[in-house]
């Protein structure tokens, strides 16, 4: 039961990537984007990492993805910039190009492979204690980093928005 919860989760979460990446109205692949989210989540939850499980959908799935669909709403692209019928043959045909071998090799890979089952998990795997330590130790640095990239890409986009509104 554990392995096709496993396989439907992560069929969910690249499902969900690839809706993010390839749709063209702003809002779907903000929602396909909290779908591979909620999923990543799930697998968590499978790892028995409840911590980053929940993290990740507060955060990610939350508060994130919040932010992220307030910006596209307030950035409010009319509809003749979002050319959905605009799609291209060729780029569809280069990534099938590069998706069929690169899928092939996986698939090789995996089921050729003999796999051991992986080590057992520390008893405090996840735990708060534990990705606190290394949050404001090991990764602090990147962490900041990476805040600060998120509000340089929300200024940004207000920016955006701000110059096309005093344009018109």
């Amino acid at each position: 039961m554990l392995e096709i919860l496993f396989w439907i989760l992560s069929a969910l979460a690249v499902i969900g990537g690839v809706a993010a990446i390839s749709l063209r109205t702003p809002l779907y692949c903000a929602l396909s984007l909290i779908v591979s989210f909620v999923s990543l989540a799930g697998l968590y939850f499978q790892l028995k990492a409840a911590f980053p499980g929940i993290l990740q959908i507060m955060l990610y799935a939350g508060a994130i993805m919040v932010l992220v669909v307030f910006v596209i709403m307030f950035i409010n692209l009319p509809e003749d910039e979002i050319d959905a019928d605009e799609r291209s043959r060729a780029g569809v045909l280069i990534s099938l190009l590069f998706l069929v071998p690169l899928a092939a090799l996986l698939i090789g890979v995996v089921w050729t492979s003999e796999m051991e089952p992986f080590e057992a998990v520390a008893a405090d795997f996840g735990s708060i204690p534990v990705v606190g330590r290394e949050l404001f130790t090991t990764w602090l640095y990147p962490f900041e980093v990476l805040s600060l990239l998120i509000v340089a890409a929300m200024v940004g986009a207000v920016v955006i928005a701000k110059k096309r509104l005093t344009d018109e």
